[in-house]
């Protein structure tokens, strides 16, 4: 399926100005980065490139897209029709670290076809960017221990996967959702959930058919009615090799302590701690001294822990003012309240410093950030990547309270 209509109307409405002014044809570079990263962020963690390269060979106006774009123009349609984008993208790794002027992705090549592409790069990257970043931050807080990501009921059900994905990229260990695991590799967990308690004339029926169907190693849900009571009758029905109990309600700073004291107590010493229910990073770091073994997380997650999107603009930096492939390319840039941008292609370098620098000329020393756009979507890679950049963190990056962020993108040229 073509994925060309995945923009705004607007696209098509500067193309059909730029043919007829002729700057349709002309050599442009367009630059995708924020210009602030969320309020009291101190870094992100770029996601969605994997994603954005298999999509974007999809962009194609075929007799279908072309019939539902019924108020273009004979000229613009024949421009469109058929048409494979020759443009050339380059972006950071994706799980790498980046901060507010960071080009995480560059498209050069005519203006006409790049404008095109702004709406669905943004949808990719805004929104996988906030998922991988709020993962980020929880990753830290969970110093170690397995994350689950269990946020579809709260997203878009395509959302969902792409969330899923995002988050796995940054550290989590598995997710709840199986088209995740179907179309990207993660691997699925999951438990059960109160209605199958409740659907039991008991808890220890329940119990008993739970254990009985998935062995004594799984997780049993205890807090349907009374967590002390329902701790008990778990380890009773699946003895005390029972695999794991899931908390799900009530303070888990309270229930954390009483529930691991009571299973030592009944000999469970081995069964783990899963605790779910409005968690975030907040939360999960104020379980950092609890006997906790892993966490499940929802919400919190898939909405990007209270920011749903990294705020990445998708702007014109340089055009050539002539026709031909060799014309010069001149700097553009805003220079409106608020909205500054700096003119020019950039190119990103890590210097031995550890300081992120941008360059008009791609020169000098330090560690180019940026690569080809990947040919497919290689999440494995992605996911290491992520493993690395968070522990390269500076030691301020990583706390968790408001801060401003802990590097800027500076420009050494200018």
């Amino acid at each position: 399926m073509s994925t060309a209509l995945l923009t705004d109307h607007y696209e098509l409405t500067m193309l059909e100005a730029a043919l007829d002014s002729g700057l349709a044809g002309r050599r442009a570079v367009f630059e995708v980065f924020a210009r602030r990263l969320p309020p009291g962020r101190r870094f992100g963690i770029v996601a969605g490139q994997g994603r954005l390269a298999t999509l974007l060979p999809a962009v194609r106006y075929d007799a279908e897209a072309l019939d539902a774009l019924s108020f273009l123009r004979p000229a613009t349609r024949r421009w469109l029709e058929g048409r494979e984008l020759a443009l050339e993208i380059s972006c950071y790794t994706e799980g790498s670290a980046y901060a507010p002027g960071s080009p995480v992705l560059t498209v050069a090549g005519c203006f006409g076809e790049a404008l095109l592409l702004e709406t669905l790069v943004l949808s990719v990257l805004n929104a996988d960017t906030a998922i991988a970043s709020a993962a980020a931050r929880m990753v830290l807080a969970a110093g170690g221990r397995p994350l689950i990501e269990m946020g579809s009921r709260r997203a878009h059900e395509q959302a969902a996967v792409s969330a899923a994905r995002a988050a796995y990229v940054a550290g989590f260990t598995s997710t709840s959702n199986l088209e995740a695991g179907r179309r990207h590799g993660i691997p699925t967990a999951g438990t059960s959930a109160h209605s199958f308690v409740l659907a039991h004339t008991s808890e220890a029926d329940a119990f008993q058919a739970q254990v009985a169907s998935l062995g004594p190693s799984t997780t049993l849900l205890v807090d349907t009615y009374d967590t002390d009571r329902g701790i008990r009758t778990a380890v009773e029905v699946a003895g005390r090799s029972l695999g794991a109990v899931r908390l799900d309600s009530g303070d888990p700073a309270v229930e954390v302590p009483r529930a691991r004291a009571l299973l030592d107590s009944l000999g469970a010493t081995a069964t783990r701690i899963v605790v779910t229910g409005d968690l975030d990073e907040h939360a999960i770091a104020g379980l950092a001294g609890e006997a906790v073994d892993a966490y499940g997380v929802g919400t919190s997650l898939v909405t990007g822990s209270g920011a749903p999107t990294a705020g990445f603009v998708y702007k014109l930096v340089a055009v050539a003012r002539e026709d031909g492939p060799d014309a010069p390319l001149v700097p553009v840039a805003k220079t409106s309240a608020g909205k500054r941008s700096i003119g020019g292609r950039k190119w990103a370098y890590r210097t031995d410093d550890g300081r992120e620098v941008l360059r008009l000329s791609p020169e000098g020393t330090g560690s180019p950030l940026q690569q080809p756009l990947p040919s497919g979507d290689d999440v494995a890679e992605a996911r290491l990547a992520c493993a690395a950049a968070l522990l390269a963190l500076p030691v301020e990056a990583r706390r968790l309270d408001p801060g401003d962020p802990a590097w800027t993108a500076t420009m050494e040229d200018a």
